[in-house]
């Protein structure tokens, strides 16, 4: 198989691990740095990433690769296109020539200067795993899909980033699990995973091969906002499609106020901007609850949960949501007797709200004495 054209890389490429997930093996490709005239590197608005521009007199500089063949370009090309790049041929400085991947004008706004070694330390490891969700898409989504569900793959990419720091695990099991395949069934704002595995038995044994669904959805912030001195939560209410699928006889629901992280984003900073978004809340001092998985068995969900001091005046109850996201959602004003009365009742059918009611009740009198 023949070599191609050297590619001149100017962006999040130049990390090698990136350019591994993309390629794969990346022993062949031989990088040198070099320079490209006429051109500017920024930081794009909608980041983070870089942004390429024209910019005469400018100078770029970045990393030839050479040593590329057929099947890396074609890989390069489904991973660029999905983000609008497409590659142009350009002189670099030395006189040589190269192709660079180039954004139409207009698409990114650049803003300010980029820098590879902060990009690589804030969002390389981040950026490493959504590169290679998207490169497993190759072959069944054209690039222009894989686009449209970048923020999601995105999301999920922190979800895994964030499993690498769990706190939980202390006296259990340290068995080896044995991963034979994974398989992508679905994949969109949710995805679906089929999985076939061993795993070492508490008899010290290895498992018969099984196989096993799961739901893989990024990690999850919500809280409970709670008054101590009205002694009194607030509470939402949304349409729910699990309860809608399994065709219970109501489908709205009392829930914390709750989101999905985004990527960069603490679950603190997910529990605030969702507590505003949804309700008009600012909340003070965050309780942590739990760190924990929703359902463990089937799905990836992973929430982290806490009680969010908050002053809850009557005005606060009302509608909200962001319309973006199609939210329709209604804020409720509850005494802590009446959370309660729902949680013994059996009212409650949100395992979360249930959850942080008994949390509250153990700490409540702590909460309000120190208000």
């Amino acid at each position: 198989m023949g070599l191609t054209t050297p590619l001149f890389f100017f962006g999040t490429l130049q990390h090698p691990p990136l350019l591994a997930a993309v390629l794969g093996d990346i022993g062949h490709v031989t990088l040198a740095e070099a320079a490209l005239p006429g051109y500017r590197t920024s930081a794009a608005r909608e980041g983070p990433f870089p942004v390429i521009t024209v910019q005469p007199g400018a100078v770029t500089s970045g990393l030839r690769a050479e040593g590329l063949r057929p099947e890396d370009v074609a890989k390069l090309d489904y991973y660029e296109q999905a983000f609008g790049y497409r590659l142009i041929d350009v002189p670099l400085a030395d006189g040589g020539t190269a192709r660079v991947y180039i954004p139409p004008p207009g698409l990114w706004t650049p803003d300010g200067p980029w820098s590879l070694e902060a990009w690589a330390r804030d969002w390389g490891a981040l950026s490493v795993e959504a590169a290679r969700e998207v490169m497993r898409y190759r072959g069944r989504k054209t690039p222009e899909e894989v686009g449209v569900m970048f923020p999601r793959i995105r999301a999920r990419a922190w979800s895994r980033i964030n499993a690498a720091r769990s706190r939980h695990g202390a006296g259990t099991f340290p068995g080896e699990i044995d991963l034979i395949d994974q398989r992508r069934v679905y994949a969109g704002f949710f995805a679906l995973d089929e999985v076939d595995l061993r795993h070492t038995r508490f008899d010290g044994d290895m498992s018969d091969e099984m196989t096993r669904g799961v739901f893989v959805v990024s990690d999850a912030a919500l809280v409970l906002p709670y008054d101590p001195l009205r002694d009194r939560v607030l509470v939402v209410e949304q349409m729910r499609v699990g309860p809608l699928a399994r065709g219970d006889r109501t489908c709205w629901q009392f829930e914390p106020v709750a989101g999905l992280i985004d990527p960069g984003e603490t679950p603190e900073e997910t529990a605030r901007r969702e507590a505003m978004e949804e309700a008009g809340v600012t909340l003070g001092a965050l309780h942590p609850v739990g760190e924990s998985y929703a359902s463990p068995g089937n799905s990836t969900e992973f929430y982290y949960t806490f009680v969010g001091i908050a002053d809850l005046p009557d005005a606060v109850a009302g509608l909200g949501g962001l319309e973006a996201e199609q939210e329709d959602i209604r804020a409720h004003l509850m005494s802590f007797e009446d959370l309660m009365r729902l949680c013994d009742t059996l009212q409650a059918a949100n395992t979360p709200l249930v959850m942080l009611a008994y949390w509250l009740a153990r700490h409540r009198e702590r909460l309000r004495s120190a208000s």
